[in-house]
């Protein structure tokens, strides 16, 4: 089986300012990840780009996704909700590896979030704390096109995540600062991505997901630590 993929996170001298756009200077000094694949790690490629980048300071982790989508379009509006249900951007982080008690980030198209955290993957009988909310996250989104408006064709949408070092103290034995120079967590990304018709001038959702992962998995599980890349500090 290939190697996990590595994403060397760099630490950024400015906090960008977050508008969802990724265009402050400061992102400049964060590699893109590599494209996206299939969550099986083979057969076609997705039908969309989705690309990442990160970087980092004394009291942020950002996380940037670009994903490119002629279609944007939302529904779910209430914070918390599930959003796999529809097109999301998800974030899973294991700071210390171990497969278990992991950070579990998602966003959709209208700025809602949900947060929660695994006690270890649901196959080993794990439970989600639901919700997990960090209370100083910061997030911000662009749709460069219009939301929900089928008549017209989109560029994608653009999110940006800042994680706090002090509220995932509790998923890092307690050390509410930025990692030291070398260390290593594990970490994955993931766009989930519906098929719809339009029907009436709305969007109508299809019946079967597509997951697009930073590092595949090998199966259609995304809840399997042992596959997920390295983020190096």
């Amino acid at each position: 089986m290939p190697d996990l993929p590595v994403y060397d996170c760099p630490r950024t001298p400015t906090a960008p300012k977050l508008d969802g756009t990724l265009t402050d200077p400061a992102w400049d000094i964060a590699p893109w990840t590599t494209d996206f694949v299939q969550i099986i790690g083979e057969g076609p490629g997705p039908r969309f780009r989705t690309q990442a980048k990160l970087m980092y300071d004394d009291d942020y982790l950002y996380v940037g996704g670009k994903l490119e989508e002629p279609h944007v379009w939302a529904t779910m509006a209430e914070h918390n909700s599930r959003l796999y249900f529809e097109n999301n951007f998800e974030v899973f982080l294991d700071p210390d590896g171990d497969g278990a008690n992991y950070y579990e980030f998602e966003i959709n198209p209208l700025g809602t979030i949900w947060e929660l955290t695994l006690t270890k993957p649901y196959d080993e009988g794990g439970e989600a704390i639901d919700p997990t909310n960090l209370p100083g996250l910061r997030t911000a989104l662009h749709v460069d096109g219009t939301l929900n408006d089928p008549s017209d064709t989109d560029t994608g949408w653009t999110v940006e995540v800042a994680i706090p070092w002090a509220d995932l103290a509790v998923h890092t034995k307690g050390q509410p600062t930025a990692p030291a120079e070398g260390d290593e967590w594990r970490m994955n990304l993931m766009r989930c991505q519906w098929p719809h018709e339009v029907v009436d001038g709305s969007y109508v959702k299809g019946e079967e997901s597509e997951f697009w992962v930073w590092s595949p998995q090998y199966v259609a599980n995304m809840h399997y630590p042992p596959r997920w890349g390295v983020l190096r500090f």
